[in-house]
């Protein structure tokens, strides 16, 4: 079953997925850790992120939308020429 939906899906085994998930959550609790950051703190980071963002109401939605037009303005037609070219070499 190792190209089954679930294997294609997590990108390999779920085994193997699993092993290095666990390792990668503790080199990264290892490093945070050392940072002197735990894991309320970044509750409480996020819960004032979206506070914050609430409280801002939709002016915060309105340079949201303008951000993202203006990187799509570069982004797409950049991409559009990346894709082309890389057809075109194969």
């Amino acid at each position: 079953m190792a190209d089954g939906p679930l294997s294609r899906f997590l990108g390999g085994s779920p085994g193997r997925v699993a092993l290095q998930l666990l390792v990668l959550c503790f080199v990264v609790g290892v490093i945070l850790s050392a940072l002197d950051i735990r894991p309320w703190d970044i509750f409480q980071w996020l819960r004032q992120t979206v506070h914050d963002i609430a409280s801002m109401g939709f002016g915060a939605v309105e340079r949201f939308g303008q951000y993202l037009l203006l990187g799509a303005v570069i982004v797409i037609p950049v991409w559009l020429v990346l894709r082309i070219l890389s057809s075109t070499r194969r």
